[in-house]
């Protein structure tokens, strides 16, 4: 029977973590290295070796409904799109709400989680951590959720770079840079186009003489805001939107969304067009970096494969000299040196995990990993969901495919998506965002249903169907059920405008046509759309006709209303 569960970490997934251990009826201790909880969002001035490090001006690009805790939305005035330090004050206020503090030793680092002796019976590990006073200390646990993320241990490629022995200027990873005041009047060239290379690109170039951005194969770029204005995940991830990518012609969706781009800006005029269609991976997103492109403060190169003296040479033979500093944007390597080297069974040394969080060789689920993913969407709701599943394993209260089995979906999902990461250690790591969600929730019984939904609360199906697939869908039903959850959900887009509601606009009155009436739009076709979605449920549809008649008139009153 498990009792105590060793939680690695006090950063965003650590403390999910923790909750849902407690939720759960287990015991966690988590062991944090630093003095503080937050992770990668803790703020420091200096890099420290082995932690994770973020630079001063850090946004998240991810909307704040998104983003919160399922159980426990972000205060309704803060911004859409947060600074860093905003991001770790929620984490504050979600500790003390739900008083996790007292469960996490600080200043305690984990050397090394090994199976116990009688692994086979128990399912136990053994725990060594050193704690602050550099004195080592040993725990037995009945599981281990790691929580220490991917973004501790930068890769620096400088070997690959002919020439950088003698380069006079200074080569370093973005892990260490915090902010431009160094760069003032000089050249500098970023390598890498990831969101952190976009981020320190466009900041350098408002202080550097002039700023280079090195690409191997360039990126689609979108901004935050969509139509409207509106943060871009609450109108585009969406349960309708995923069916329609899933319907519709890829070549299809790939010309219109290329199409909408390409208008704001070409990306062949500004150097950014990549190899692959948009579809295929992750958009950079940036809401500057155009701009600077056209105000020629920041100009897109080729891929960076030489030093020359002061200067740098690239793909396409020029070379710009008098470079004084080159950032490596090149990512992390995705070590866990404190977890038995046999885990690492991948072909490139990697973690072999069963949807992104068990390793399928152990003879008892009694470890799983999170967060050591990527998807088109934000990743602390998938760590939390990650986090409900795993305490449901390990409680045997949720059961794992053989190992044979699990072998044969990692090598299935790894060949998918190296159709378009043809990369084995990052395809790997790829998940599709709502499936990825709505396959755990079925694991633990967490999902919505969305026939019952429009049966009985046709307000709600609307807003889970049609809007944003925020965290609190899967609060709705099943183990740990928010009774908040639907008025969460209800009042999402309040919290939207919050912030913005700075200074009172008069708006002209409207009359809405009857032509676009709710109910029209509504009940003409998603009945049939319901039953495709919920094939396997049970519910005479006949027999919720009448519900659906009686809930019209509040339908009509409390969704036209509320947005």
């Amino acid at each position: 029977m498990v009792g105590r569960v060793a939680v690695i970490g006090a950063g965003s997934s650590g403390l999910v973590c923790i909750k849902t251990c407690i939720d759960e009826g287990l015991e966690p201790v988590c062991f944090e290295r630093s003095d503080d909880i937050g992770g990668l969002w803790k703020f420091k001035e200096s890099p420290e070796p082995e932690r994770a490090s973020i630079y001063r001006s850090l946004v998240v690009n991810t909307s704040k409904e998104f983003m919160c805790f399922s159980d426990f939305p972000m205060p309704a005035h803060y911004p859409n799109f947060m600074h860093n330090s905003q991001l770790l004050q929620y984490f504050r206020l979600y500790a003390e709400h739900f008083d996790l503090l007292k469960h996490i030793s600080f200043q305690t680092t984990v050397k090394s989680i090994t199976q116990r002796p009688d692994f086979s019976v128990s399912g136990q590990w053994d725990v060594v951590t050193i704690n602050r006073n550099e004195e080592e200390e040993k725990h037995i646990f009945d599981a281990v959720l790691v929580c220490s993320g991917h973004y501790t241990h930068p890769a620096l490629p400088l070997s690959e770079f002919k020439g950088h022995e003698t380069f006079s200027g200074r080569c370093f990873h973005s892990w260490e840079y915090k902010d431009a005041d160094d760069y003032r009047g000089k050249r500098v060239v970023v390598v890498g186009l990831g969101n952190s290379g976009g981020d320190i690109a466009v900041e350098i170039s408002r202080s550097a003489e002039k700023t280079f951005l090195s690409t191997r194969q360039g990126s689609w770029v979108m901004g935050r805001m969509s139509s409207n204005g509106l943060p871009l995940d609450m109108t585009f991830i969406t349960r309708f939107n995923t069916i329609l990518l899933q319907l519709l012609p890829k070549t299809l969706l790939n010309w219109a969304a290329e199409r909408t781009l390409n208008q704001r800006y070409d990306h062949s005029l500004y150097g950014l067009k990549p190899s692959h269609r948009i579809m295929d991976k992750k958009p950079l997103i940036n809401d500057d970096l155009p701009g600077r492109i056209l105000q020629g403060a920041l100009a897109m190169k080729p891929n960076l494969i030489g030093f020359k003296g002061s200067g740098v040479v690239f793909e396409d033979g020029t070379v710009e000299e008098n470079i004084d500093a080159v950032v490596f944007c090149t990512g992390y390597n995705g070590t866990f040196p404190f977890l038995p080297s046999a885990l690492s069974e991948g072909p490139h040394g990697e973690l072999t995990l069963y949807k992104r969080a068990f390793p399928p060789s152990l003879q008892h689920p009694t470890l799983a990993i999170t967060g050591l993913l990527q998807a088109k969407g934000p990743i602390m709701p998938l760590v939390e969901m990650q986090a409900r599943w795993a305490v449901k394993v390990f409680s045997g209260l949720s059961c794992l495919p053989s190992e044979e089995k699990m072998l044969e979906v990692i090598e299935s999902d790894r060949q998918i998506n190296m159709q378009s990461y043809p990369s084995p250690q990052v395809a790997v790591l790829q998940v599709d965002y709502i499936p990825y969600l709505d396959f755990m929730a079925g694991e633990i019984g967490v999902g919505p249903n969305l026939l019952r939904l429009l049966l009985r609360d046709p307000v709600l199906w609307m807003k889970v169907f049609f809007g944003p697939c925020t965290p609190y869908q899967f609060r709705l039903t099943g183990p740990g059920r928010w009774a908040g959850a639907r008025q969460a959900i209800l009042t999402q887009w309040e919290r939207v405008v919050q912030p913005f509601r700075t200074r009172q606009v008069p708006e002209p009155e409207t009359r809405r046509s009857a032509l676009c009436s709710p109910w029209l739009l509504t009940f003409g076709g998603t009945l049939i759309v319901a039953v495709v979605l919920s094939k396997n449920d049970t519910i005479p549809m006949l027999q919720g006709a009448a519900q659906i008649l009686e809930s019209s008139k509040t339908f009509l009153g409390d969704f036209w209303f509320t947005g």
